[in-house]
């Protein structure tokens, strides 16, 4: 029984930690990055395939961290999805490395390892490995130029090009 919970908190640790090349950014200000996001780039897992629109809002959460909702389109079903979630900081408010829950006790990493300072208008995040990666922006469009040399940096991160796809924030719902 103790090697199944010892197993089990370590995985659970394991999912808040970061890649080896991945360095959260310092003097990470979260009241400047509250507020709605969109999603340029991403690569895709289970629960956003298909999602177009795609946004992020942050807010101030009561008792302390840091309150996640997440909204997409669904063309195929034609619906609005929508997850809200919970985060908290890793290593401190002034580091970009955060826990985010979407299900119960269980968090995954969302690391900002580039943003825009101290405009806040763009930020690179990834996941716990580089399989998670995402492109946000302050306006749902982007400047091509800029969002390509920002998708240079994830890939010289480790992030593989051929993954990240480009969200489409133009699709009718």
């Amino acid at each position: 029984m103790k090697n199944i919970l010892l197993i089990a908190l370590m995985t659970l640790a394991g999912c808040t930690g970061k890649p080896d090349n991945i360095k959260p950014v310092e003097n990470f200000q979260a009241e400047k990055y509250l507020g709605t996001w969109y999603e340029i780039a991403r690569i895709d897992h289970r629960f956003e395939i298909g999602l177009t629109r795609v946004t992020a809002e942050y807010g101030k959460r009561e008792g302390g961290g840091i309150t996640v909702v997440n909204r997409g389109f669904e063309a195929e079903s034609g619906k609005w999805k929508e997850s809200a979630g919970k985060a908290f900081f890793v290593d401190g408010e002034d580091k970009g490395h955060l826990k985010v829950s979407f299900f119960g006790p269980f968090y995954g990493a969302y690391i900002v390892f580039e943003l825009d300072q101290p405009g806040y208008q763009y930020a690179l995040v990834s996941g716990p490995d580089t399989s998670y990666f995402w492109l946000l922006s302050r306006t749902p469009t982007m400047d091509a130029t800029l969002r390509e040399q920002l998708i240079d940096k994830a890939v010289a991160k480790g992030f593989r090009r051929e993954d990240i796809l480009l969200v489409d924030q133009t699709a009718t719902p």
